[in-house]
């Protein structure tokens, strides 16, 4: 399998449709499974084919049973996210009903993160013949026992999936299913999961990632995304459209985690500090390093030096990446239009607003101000 990877899923940009999709990435294309997979060029616009005549999102891979593993300190809301997925019997609504357990390596109460235990019934074994193995959050800290381990290497092995999400992916993690592989989680945790496992490809942008057989979601609500996906490719997108409205949530989101992260102002910038402060005062103002060295009575090259070492980043970027959130404020708490936002914040004119919005958020500005329109 190319690069190992079946599809790097991003939530950017417009629809486009099926003919038009099947066009550009005709040609490219693999197996994994029993299943014929059109690869497209642009991995970052797979989410945006919702059900392409050709792909991943119409072949179904026959899930029939789910297990959803229990772990001490496991966090309820990502585990009722399983349950809600895949638990729930919709057979009213023509919906397929799967054969789903909650499993855990010592049958009985399990302390939740939130004091509170589950009663678990069933052990791992169940997991054997598992068509998808779920893991929801639990603590990253926490060691995995072998048995579970083991059991997730198993259930890849005889050609089952996994799923993680949140902090889940660190489990997956413990048992080396993310050596080589793109993975995400929580963006509170990316740099964690990056350093503890070094072989992982941690994208810390995305909502959620298949690669092969194991599929990775960011923080909590991004595990619906990820389950309606899998939905979605087992059993069409009327299915997971039906799924999606029971559950009151929508059916895609676009953009990926960067436009859920903050951008706060770099700690301990004792150099920097006072210059940081201006400019933020004066984003609608030119903000070359030109004119940030001589605010900050440097040359220009001892400024960019400085600057990068102090802030970790560059002043280009640094600036635009204060710009854009300033503009996402601006977005969720005014009416303005972007043309007049792009100036108050020193983007120039909306269309270039657009350009680095999506390059810092995920997102385009609309789409940002439906999602989080005050």
């Amino acid at each position: 399998m190319p690069g190992s990877v079946l599809a790097h899923l991003r939530a950017h940009g417009q629809n486009k449709g099926d003919e038009e999709h099947d066009q550009e990435c005709e040609g490219d294309q693999w197996c994994c499974h029993v299943s014929t997979v059109l690869r497209c060029h642009r991995p970052d616009e797979w989410q945006i084919c919702h059900v392409p005549v050709k792909s991943c999102h119409t072949v179904g891979m026959a899930l029939h049973r789910v297990v959803s593993l229990v772990l001490p300190g496991v966090a309820p809301f990502e585990l009722g996210v399983t349950c809600e997925l895949f638990g729930v019997d919709r057979s009213d609504m023509a919906v397929p009903v799967l054969d789903f357990r909650l499993i855990t390596p010592e049958p009985g109460p399990v302390p939740t993160s939130q004091g509170f235990a589950i009663e678990v019934a069933d052990d791992l074994s169940p997991a054997a013949d598992a068509d998808l193995v779920c893991v929801p959050a639990s603590p990253p800290e926490a060691e995995v026992p072998e048995p579970v381990r083991q059991m997730l290497r198993d259930a890849v092995a005889r050609g089952a999936r996994v799923m993680s999400v949140c902090s889940g992916a660190f489990v997956l993690g413990a048992a080396g299913l993310l050596d080589g592989r793109i993975c995400t989680t929580h963006w509170m945790h990316t740099d964690e999961l990056a350093a503890r496992f070094p072989a992982a490809k941690v994208d810390p942008m995305v909502l959620y990632v298949e690669d092969g057989p194991v599929l990775t979601s960011a923080g909590s609500a991004a595990g619906l995304d990820l389950g309606l996906h899998v939905l979605r490719q087992e059993f069409g997108s009327d299915v997971a459209g039906i799924v999606a409205r029971r559950m009151v949530v929508p059916p895609h989101r676009d953009g990926g985690q960067a436009q859920f992260i903050s951008d706060p102002m770099p700690r301990d910038c004792h150099t920097f500090g006072p210059v940081l402060d201006w400019i933020t005062a004066h984003l609608d103002s030119p903000l070359g390093v030109a004119q940030l060295a001589q605010h900050a009575a440097m040359s220009e090259r001892t400024f960019a030096r400085r600057f990068l070492a102090e802030t970790g980043t560059t002043p280009h970027r640094w600036v635009t990446a204060q710009r854009v959130a300033a503009a996402a404020g601006l977005l969720e708490n005014t009416d303005f239009g972007l043309d007049e936002i792009a100036a108050q914040v020193g983007l120039g004119d909306a269309a270039l607003l657009r350009h680095h919005f999506r390059t810092v958020r995920g997102t385009t500005p609309s789409a940002y101000r439906s999602a989080f329109r005050c």
